[in-house]
């Protein structure tokens, strides 16, 4: 029987709250999506002024980096013609994200969701990202 630890919709809430702050600072409102470990979503928000392609990006984003255990900022970077992980992009239904801005949550060495913001740039998007999850840290004492 396996254990799973997983983001409750408290914490995901943590999360969004952190990112959100970090977008209102930048000045792009942003949406945020968090995911479980699984890649399914908990918690969603649309800031005011956020963009509506960005809904379905931002989820993507969160889901990969819960699956593919690593920020899709990464993927972006090993995703070029001629590599071997060129064409990841389209697999999952084409819901594989290789745009930054999606980050996996850990706790205690262990993938226990993700974020994924869209709105601004690939780079605020991961600014924003990295930002929550740091928030998380620093509100739940939990760590990495």
């Amino acid at each position: 029987m396996l254990t799973i630890k997983r983001l409750d919709v408290e914490e995901a809430q943590v999360l969004i709250d952190g990112a959100a702050a970090k977008a209102r600072e930048i000045g792009v409102p942003m949406c945020i999506a968090v995911t479980d470990e699984s890649g399914h979503l908990i918690r969603f928000e649309r800031m005011n002024g956020g963009k509506i392609s960005s809904i379905s990006i931002a989820t993507d984003k969160a889901a990969t980096a819960a699956i593919a255990r690593h920020g899709t900022h990464v993927y972006n970077q090993l995703c070029v013609p001629g590599s071997p992980t060129f064409g990841i992009h389209i697999t999952n239904g084409g819901h594989f994200s290789i745009i930054g801005g999606g980050m996996p949550v850990l706790i205690d060495g262990e993938i226990v969701g993700g974020i994924g913001l869209s709105s601004g740039t690939a780079e605020q998007d991961r600014i924003c990202a990295e930002a929550a999850i740091q928030h998380f840290y620093a509100a739940t004492g939990n760590k990495a």
